[in-house]
């Protein structure tokens, strides 16, 4: 799922248009080519320790490049003002997280997805049920206004940022409820960042039962797959595949409390619910499964599927299939630079108190609860 941002300097939190761009493509290069830079100087600093430490025979933290890229991305932002040249490429990193989603369906034959398993996709809905009510119930609590806790309700449970603003339009909530929610997912998120992967290598979790805890517990997408992938490879596969099933409720959360806000006579009636789902589905998470069947099939025997042959035969061959599986982890460099560089945390930190200190409850206390509840089905189900 896409996930819009903060773009440095921040007029507004919440934006539903891209930054300025007279220019058209020829005005995404310079934004484009900051993303490329950056996303290349964490992937050089990676490789220099490395190459120093066998040097030296010194045994080295090894940091991905996903960390660096990150942080050289938020220091640039919160240490100079962002010439206006480079905001509208660098706002495409939502394209690229996109791109590298579909890319990595290469990566994931059909089995792969399948081997999720039965118990990962009820966890998946318990985390939906558990955060929409906790987070209704503790901003209620805290008499904070109704419409900012159905947003940060969605956004701590579906997918972050672009839940928000998915939402916000659909039940007519304010501009400035909009942006609260926004900057309080946005800073829990890069929290999540420092501590998911601590947490998963105090507890000596299993790839799989770290990719699934993040993609239940991260809320923005571009995050869980970063914090994913900080753990290992394996790890940010299942929780690039955990935060994908997240994503494909959205049109169905956001559709509920559409109606529920209509019939309170504080939204517009929809017409017709069936292209609204459609509307608000994530198209990307149909491409996945697209690239996931092509290449499932391309690995295929002909001689075992003789029905299938002339699929097979014009299928993607296996260097083919891993030549796009590696052009997903080019897309992953831009996007995560992305994060990194549309992160201020001056402009967060206007938002106001309330909304930070609801997110950081709900957040935390979703993450222990579906880290318990993880753990639990890895020791029974050995995920």
């Amino acid at each position: 799922m896409s996930e819009a941002t903060l773009a440095p300097p921040i007029e507004s939190v919440s934006s539903k248009t891209a930054p300025d761009n007279p220019y058209g493509i020829v005005g995404l290069i310079p934004g484009i080519a900051l993303l490329a830079a950056v996303g290349y100087a964490g992937k050089f600093i990676e490789q220099s320790i490395a190459r120093y430490g066998k040097a030296h025979h010194l045994v080295l933290p090894n940091i991905e490049y996903v960390l660096w890229a990150i942080v050289i991305g938020v220091i640039i932002a919160n240490t100079i003002t962002l010439p206006r040249i480079f905001r509208a490429g660098v706002a495409t990193y939502e394209f690229w997280l996109k791109a590298g989603i579909i890319l990595l369906g290469a990566r994931f034959i059909l089995g792969d997805i399948l081997h999720l398993s039965g118990i990962s996709f009820v966890l998946i809905f318990i985390e939906l049920v558990l955060a929409l009510t906790f987070m209704t119930y503790l901003g209620r609590g805290f008499n904070l206004p109704p419409k900012l806790i159905t947003l940060l309700a969605v956004g701590s449970s579906v997918c972050g940022v672009s839940a928000i603003i998915a939402t916000q339009g659909a039940i007519e909530a304010d501009e400035e409820d909009s942006s609260v929610a926004i900057a309080a997912i946005l800073a829990l998120g890069a929290i999540s960042l420092v501590f998911f992967p601590l947490v998963g290598h105090t507890l000596h979790m299993s790839d799989h039962a770290y990719g699934l805890w993040t993609g239940l517990a991260v809320d923005n997408t571009a995050e869980a797959t970063a914090a994913g992938a900080l753990y290992s490879d394996a790890a940010g596969k299942f929780a690039v595949l955990a935060k994908t099933c997240r994503n494909a409720c959205i049109g169905f959360i956001v559709l509920g409390y559409a109606i529920y806000w209509a019939r309170k006579g504080q939204a517009a009636v929809i017409e017709n619910k069936g292209a609204f789902l459609w509307k608000k589905f994530p198209k990307f998470v149909l491409g996945f499964l697209f690239i996931s069947l092509v290449a499932t099939i391309g690995t295929l025997d002909p001689k075992l599927y003789p029905s299938l042959a002339g699929l097979i035969k014009y299928g993607f061959t296996r260097p083919q299939i891993a030549a796009l599986g590696n052009l997903s982890r080019w897309a992953f460099l831009l996007t995560f630079a992305g994060v990194g560089l549309q992160t201020n945390f001056k402009a967060l930190l206007k938002q106001g108190v309330k909304p930070f200190l609801v997110g950081a409850i709900g957040e935390i206390a979703i993450a222990v609860i579906t880290l318990v509840l993880v753990l639990g089905a890895d020791h029974y189900y050995h995920l």
